[in-house]
Protein backbone atom coordinates (compact mmCIF):
# COMPACT_ATOMS: atom_id res chain seq x y z
CA UNK A 1 0.00 0.00 0.00
CA UNK A 2 1.63 3.08 -0.86
CA UNK A 3 0.94 6.21 1.76
CA UNK A 4 1.89 10.03 1.01
CA UNK A 5 3.37 9.70 4.16
CA UNK A 6 6.33 7.74 3.26
CA UNK A 7 9.55 9.20 2.84
CA UNK A 8 10.74 10.00 -0.93
CA UNK A 9 13.34 8.16 -1.94
CA UNK A 10 15.35 10.46 -4.67
CA UNK A 11 16.09 8.77 -7.94
CA UNK A 12 19.64 7.20 -8.13
CA UNK A 13 19.70 6.79 -4.40
CA UNK A 14 21.57 4.02 -3.30
CA UNK A 15 20.52 1.56 -0.72
CA UNK A 16 22.87 3.16 2.02
CA UNK A 17 21.81 6.54 1.43
CA UNK A 18 18.46 5.52 2.06
CA UNK A 19 18.76 3.60 4.73
CA UNK A 20 21.55 5.94 6.33
CA UNK A 21 18.32 8.76 5.83
CA UNK A 22 15.67 6.43 7.47
CA UNK A 23 17.75 6.03 10.70
CA UNK A 24 18.80 9.59 10.66
CA UNK A 25 14.70 10.57 10.31
CA UNK A 26 13.63 8.89 13.08
CA UNK A 27 12.34 11.30 15.77
CA UNK A 28 10.92 10.07 19.14
CA UNK A 29 6.74 11.76 18.69
CA UNK A 30 5.26 12.26 21.51
CA UNK A 31 1.96 14.10 19.76
CA UNK A 32 0.06 12.11 16.88
CA UNK A 33 -2.60 12.85 14.38
CA UNK A 34 -5.69 10.16 15.16
CA UNK A 35 -5.36 8.48 11.64
CA UNK A 36 -5.88 4.94 11.84
CA UNK A 37 -3.54 2.39 10.92
CA UNK A 38 -4.61 -0.65 9.59
CA UNK A 39 -3.85 -3.56 11.37
CA UNK A 40 -2.18 -4.83 8.02
CA UNK A 41 0.51 -2.26 7.85
CA UNK A 42 0.90 -3.12 11.88
CA UNK A 43 1.41 -6.93 10.66
CA UNK A 44 3.43 -5.98 8.28
CA UNK A 45 6.19 -3.83 10.04
CA UNK A 46 6.14 -6.70 13.09
CA UNK A 47 7.18 -9.04 9.63
CA UNK A 48 10.42 -6.86 8.86
CA UNK A 49 11.08 -6.62 12.35
CA UNK A 50 10.76 -10.43 13.57
CA UNK A 51 14.15 -10.62 10.91
CA UNK A 52 16.74 -8.70 13.85
CA UNK A 53 19.09 -10.47 15.61
CA UNK A 54 19.14 -12.19 18.84
CA UNK A 55 21.59 -14.37 20.41
CA UNK A 56 21.19 -18.40 19.14
CA UNK A 57 18.26 -17.03 17.53
CA UNK A 58 15.87 -17.55 20.93
CA UNK A 59 13.99 -14.49 19.54
CA UNK A 60 12.91 -13.60 23.18
CA UNK A 61 10.34 -10.73 22.55
CA UNK A 62 6.59 -11.11 22.35
CA UNK A 63 4.29 -7.79 21.66
CA UNK A 64 0.99 -7.03 22.23
CA UNK A 65 -1.04 -4.60 19.81
CA UNK A 66 -3.44 -2.48 20.92
CA UNK A 67 -5.51 -0.10 19.04
CA UNK A 68 -9.25 1.45 19.73
CA UNK A 69 -11.61 -0.15 22.52
CA UNK A 70 -8.97 -1.97 23.84
CA UNK A 71 -6.50 0.66 23.91
CA UNK A 72 -8.84 2.89 25.49
CA UNK A 73 -9.87 0.66 28.23
CA UNK A 74 -5.98 -0.12 29.34
CA UNK A 75 -5.20 3.89 28.87
CA UNK A 76 -7.94 4.86 31.20
CA UNK A 77 -7.11 2.36 34.14
CA UNK A 78 -3.36 3.35 33.77
CA UNK A 79 -4.18 6.80 33.80
CA UNK A 80 -6.46 6.35 36.68
CA UNK A 81 -3.28 4.42 38.54
CA UNK A 82 -1.41 7.46 37.77
CA UNK A 83 -3.93 9.93 39.49
CA UNK A 84 -4.13 8.05 42.45
CA UNK A 85 -0.23 7.97 42.95
CA UNK A 86 -0.83 4.15 44.00
CA UNK A 87 2.09 2.24 42.59
CA UNK A 88 5.84 3.13 43.66
CA UNK A 89 8.10 4.49 41.07
CA UNK A 90 10.13 2.51 38.99
CA UNK A 91 13.65 3.12 38.90
CA UNK A 92 14.50 4.02 35.03
CA UNK A 93 18.49 4.72 36.18
CA UNK A 94 20.88 4.24 39.19
CA UNK A 95 20.91 6.69 41.82
CA UNK A 96 24.94 7.13 40.80
CA UNK A 97 23.96 8.08 36.83
CA UNK A 98 27.38 8.52 35.51
CA UNK A 99 28.13 12.40 34.58
CA UNK A 100 27.88 12.33 31.07
CA UNK A 101 24.35 10.51 31.27
CA UNK A 102 22.98 12.78 33.87
CA UNK A 103 24.34 15.97 31.48
CA UNK A 104 22.54 14.70 28.30
CA UNK A 105 19.39 14.02 30.58
CA UNK A 106 19.40 17.12 32.14
CA UNK A 107 19.67 18.85 28.88
CA UNK A 108 16.73 16.70 27.10
CA UNK A 109 14.78 17.56 30.19
CA UNK A 110 15.19 21.44 29.48
CA UNK A 111 14.12 20.82 25.85
CA UNK A 112 11.60 18.61 26.41
CA UNK A 113 9.55 21.21 29.20
CA UNK A 114 10.49 24.20 27.08
CA UNK A 115 8.97 22.80 23.89
CA UNK A 116 5.84 21.96 25.84
CA UNK A 117 5.90 25.42 27.58
CA UNK A 118 6.37 23.72 31.20
CA UNK A 119 8.49 25.27 33.82
CA UNK A 120 10.65 22.17 35.02
CA UNK A 121 10.05 23.60 38.77
CA UNK A 122 6.24 22.69 37.74
CA UNK A 123 5.84 19.89 39.19
CA UNK A 124 2.20 19.46 38.96
CA UNK A 125 2.51 20.37 34.68
CA UNK A 126 5.26 17.49 34.56
CA UNK A 127 2.91 15.05 36.44
CA UNK A 128 0.14 15.66 33.67
CA UNK A 129 2.39 15.33 31.07
CA UNK A 130 3.79 11.89 32.05
CA UNK A 131 0.39 10.94 32.52
CA UNK A 132 0.05 11.64 28.79
CA UNK A 133 2.63 7.97 28.23
CA UNK A 134 -0.55 6.05 29.52
CA UNK A 135 -2.64 7.23 26.42
CA UNK A 136 0.10 6.45 24.37
CA UNK A 137 0.46 10.17 23.65
CA UNK A 138 -2.45 9.60 21.56
CA UNK A 139 -1.60 7.22 19.13
CA UNK A 140 -3.59 5.31 16.93
CA UNK A 141 -1.86 1.66 18.23
CA UNK A 142 0.34 0.99 21.34
CA UNK A 143 2.18 -1.51 21.49
CA UNK A 144 3.45 -3.73 24.51
CA UNK A 145 6.61 -5.32 24.70
CA UNK A 146 7.45 -8.13 27.37
CA UNK A 147 9.80 -11.16 27.64
CA UNK A 148 10.68 -13.82 29.84
CA UNK A 149 11.78 -12.97 33.19
CA UNK A 150 13.96 -15.78 33.59
CA UNK A 151 16.17 -14.70 30.72
CA UNK A 152 19.31 -12.34 31.09
CA UNK A 153 20.31 -8.66 30.11
CA UNK A 154 21.56 -10.19 27.21
CA UNK A 155 18.23 -11.63 25.50
CA UNK A 156 17.34 -7.48 26.86
CA UNK A 157 19.73 -6.45 24.36
CA UNK A 158 17.74 -8.78 21.67
CA UNK A 159 14.92 -6.59 22.47
CA UNK A 160 16.57 -3.53 21.84
CA UNK A 161 17.57 -4.56 18.29
CA UNK A 162 14.01 -5.51 17.99
CA UNK A 163 12.58 -2.47 18.82
CA UNK A 164 14.90 -0.31 16.64
CA UNK A 165 14.00 -2.61 13.72
CA UNK A 166 10.58 -1.97 14.10
CA UNK A 167 10.67 1.46 14.69
CA UNK A 168 12.83 1.71 11.51
CA UNK A 169 10.43 -0.76 9.21
CA UNK A 170 7.65 1.58 10.93
CA UNK A 171 9.70 5.10 9.72
CA UNK A 172 9.90 3.18 6.42
CA UNK A 173 6.05 3.53 5.99
CA UNK A 174 5.66 7.01 6.83
CA UNK A 175 4.72 5.73 10.38
CA UNK A 176 6.62 7.63 13.62
CA UNK A 177 7.06 5.68 17.04
CA UNK A 178 7.91 6.53 20.67
CA UNK A 179 9.49 3.61 22.89
CA UNK A 180 8.29 4.15 26.38
CA UNK A 181 9.33 3.00 29.73
CA UNK A 182 6.91 4.49 31.74
CA UNK A 183 4.74 1.50 31.30
CA UNK A 184 6.65 -0.61 33.63
CA UNK A 185 5.60 1.29 37.16
CA UNK A 186 2.05 -0.09 35.76
CA UNK A 187 3.41 -4.08 35.13
CA UNK A 188 0.85 -5.16 37.61
CA UNK A 189 -2.10 -3.78 36.24
CA UNK A 190 -0.94 -4.50 32.03
CA UNK A 191 -0.19 -8.07 33.50
CA UNK A 192 -3.78 -8.34 34.81
CA UNK A 193 -5.51 -6.80 31.67
CA UNK A 194 -3.32 -8.53 28.74
CA UNK A 195 -3.81 -11.85 31.20
CA UNK A 196 0.52 -12.53 30.81
CA UNK A 197 1.90 -15.48 32.82
CA UNK A 198 3.82 -14.60 36.05
CA UNK A 199 6.42 -15.71 33.89
CA UNK A 200 6.35 -12.47 31.28
CA UNK A 201 8.01 -8.95 32.10
CA UNK A 202 7.28 -5.70 30.70
CA UNK A 203 9.93 -4.46 28.96
CA UNK A 204 8.52 -1.15 27.81
CA UNK A 205 5.98 0.08 25.68
CA UNK A 206 5.51 2.01 22.47
CA UNK A 207 3.21 4.94 20.63
CA UNK A 208 3.01 3.81 16.85
CA UNK A 209 1.06 6.47 14.26
CA UNK A 210 1.12 9.58 12.45
CA UNK A 211 2.74 12.78 13.73
CA UNK A 212 1.46 15.88 14.63
CA UNK A 213 4.31 17.97 12.48
CA UNK A 214 2.89 21.39 13.90
CA UNK A 215 3.79 20.34 17.59
CA UNK A 216 6.98 21.50 18.80
CA UNK A 217 7.60 18.80 21.03
CA UNK A 218 8.00 16.39 17.81
CA UNK A 219 10.81 18.63 17.10
CA UNK A 220 13.42 18.60 20.01
CA UNK A 221 16.42 18.80 17.82
CA UNK A 222 18.15 15.79 20.36
CA UNK A 223 22.03 16.53 19.69
CA UNK A 224 24.28 13.07 19.09
CA UNK A 225 27.64 12.84 20.62
CA UNK A 226 29.88 12.49 17.66
CA UNK A 227 31.84 9.00 16.76
CA UNK A 228 34.74 10.39 18.23
CA UNK A 229 33.86 11.34 21.71
CA UNK A 230 32.24 7.33 22.14
CA UNK A 231 34.65 5.32 19.47
CA UNK A 232 38.01 3.54 19.95
CA UNK A 233 39.74 2.38 16.66
CA UNK A 234 42.12 -0.38 17.03
CA UNK A 235 44.58 -1.64 14.66
CA UNK A 236 43.48 0.48 11.69
CA UNK A 237 45.51 2.10 9.01
CA UNK A 238 46.88 5.46 10.23
CA UNK A 239 45.76 6.65 7.25
CA UNK A 240 41.97 5.57 7.66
Amino acid sequence: MMNADRPVVAEGSTVCSVVDALIRSRRTVRAFRPTPVPKSEVAEILDVARCAPSNSNTQPWSVHVLAGESKRQLSEALALSHERNELPPSRHFPDDLPAACASRQTDFGARYYAALGIDRNDAPARNRQSGRNLCFFDAPVGLIFTIDSRLTKHSWADCGMFLQTLMIAAKARGLDTCPQVSFVRYEPLISEFLRLPSTQSIVCGMSLGYADTDAAVNDLGMPREPVENFSVFWGFDARG
